[in-house]
């Protein structure tokens, strides 16, 4: 006589029975058995072979690439590298979409300050530079953009276009984030920049007379109408973006994947404290995209950033005396202050990129020598500018 074993919870009880198996269920079992030893190989591999949760940042670099015949990671989550410039390029937020660490903003000087020759040459130096996102405003800079991409018939998956909506108009009546605003403000867009869609659509600031489930609502239509791909914020605070998140995940909407904010070495608790705490809760906030156009602001006139013990106009002592300081370490380090400024930017995990602006090709070339600064930036060379700043943010102790 042969017995099976069989596990039955009763009444919070845990009982364990024996009865004589039959041989027809014998050879049943046996099947069932082999059938699951079969799903269970077939999970193993797709496990092993799919990318991770997406609320999780990827692994260090480091493991990229292994003595292991099998990949450390998938191949979809992996960070990938150019070849010639060393540019790297990492997943939009939870997105599968590919980033360059380094950005080309052209909203501040493209149709106003450059003329089509130089600006198109600036482009061209970024595309083959390994650049593929390209930030851009409603505006003359939408139209000057529109006209070389048409002009350098560039494949459009090779390139991510990234624009804005703003709540400020030209009237009253046009003020807002309203349904009508940003659907029109998003066709407006387009037809300056005469393409189809647009990869990214920010939303500039939040409006507060506007209700979020709107906001949330007309963006989610923009997507599915494939008039954007994806949808972020710029600038907003992080109770608005926890409650963008909310909306869309209460009425089965599209939620935001990007936040577009200033950060560098003199203002950093928004990034450093706030935004990874809403990483860990809902797990997406993790990408951003940083401005850094102030760059040459910051190392000629000391004024582009802001300490709190200087204001913009009057930069205390102490706060020129830091720069000096900044200055020589990057001189030590064999590069510019812009180009450890940047680095230390892209130093941070939470920075997946850095927005770059250039008024010749030259800047453009210098920008993106700080790639190669990063390495550098190991452990002493990172508390040595801590100590320098002398303002890490620290998180306020919480009293019951």
């Amino acid at each position: 006589m042969k017995f099976f074993p069989l596990l039955l919870h009763s009444l919070g009880l845990i009982q364990l029975l024996t009865f004589d198996v039959p041989m027809s269920f014998k050879n049943e079992h046996n099947k069932m058995s082999a059938k699951n030893e079969h799903n269970k190989t077939n999970a193993t591999i797709q496990n092993n072979f799919r990318a991770p949760m997406a609320s999780l940042e990827c692994l260090d670099e480091s493991t990229v690439y292994s003595e292991s015949p099998m990949p450390t990671r998938p191949p979809s989550r992996q960070t990938s590298v150019h070849w010639t410039t060393g540019m790297r390029y990492r997943n939009l937020g939870k997105s599968g979409l590919k980033i360059s660490s380094i950005g080309l903003g052209t909203w501040v000087n493209f149709g106003t300050q450059l003329s089509e020759e130089t600006a198109e040459e600036i482009l061209t130096a970024a595309y083959d530079s390994g650049i593929n996102v390209f930030d851009t405003a409603d505006g003359k800079a939408e139209v000057m953009l529109g006209k070389i991409l048409r002009k350098k018939e560039w494949r459009r998956s090779s390139y991510i276009i990234v624009t804005k909506v703003f709540w400020t108009g030209r009237s009253d009546v046009e003020k807002g984030l309203s349904r009508k605003q940003i659907i029109e403000g998003l066709h407006a867009s387009l037809e300056r920049l005469e393409l189809n869609y647009v990869d990214i659509l920010l939303v500039n600031k939040a409006d507060p007379m506007c209700p979020m489930e709107e906001i949330v609502r007309a963006c989610t239509y923009c997507i599915q109408q494939g008039m954007t791909l994806y949808w972020g914020t710029s600038r907003w605070k992080t109770m608005e973006v926890m409650e963008a998140y909310t909306v869309a995940r209460q009425f089965n909407q599209i939620p935001p994947v990007v936040e577009e904010t200033e950060y560098h070495m003199f203002q950093r608790d928004k990034v450093e404290l706030c935004h990874p705490e809403l990483f860990h809760k809902i797990g997406w906030y993790i990408t951003r995209l940083i401005q850094s156009y102030s760059v040459e602001h910051v190392v000629d006139n000391y004024s582009g950033i802001t300490d709190k013990s200087a204001s913009d106009d009057n930069p205390s002592p102490r706060h020129k005396a830091k720069i000096h300081q900044l200055f020589l370490l990057a001189e030590k380090l064999g590069c510019t202050l812009t180009q450890l400024y940047m680095a230390w930017c892209l130093k941070n995990d939470c920075v997946h990129c850095v927005l770059v602006g250039a008024s010749t090709v030259e800047q453009l070339l210098d920008h993106l020598h700080a790639l190669q600064v990063v390495p550098q930036l190991d452990t002493n060379v990172v508390k040595e500018i801590e100590k320098i700043l002398m303002n890490k943010p620290v998180r306020p102790q919480v009293t019951r």
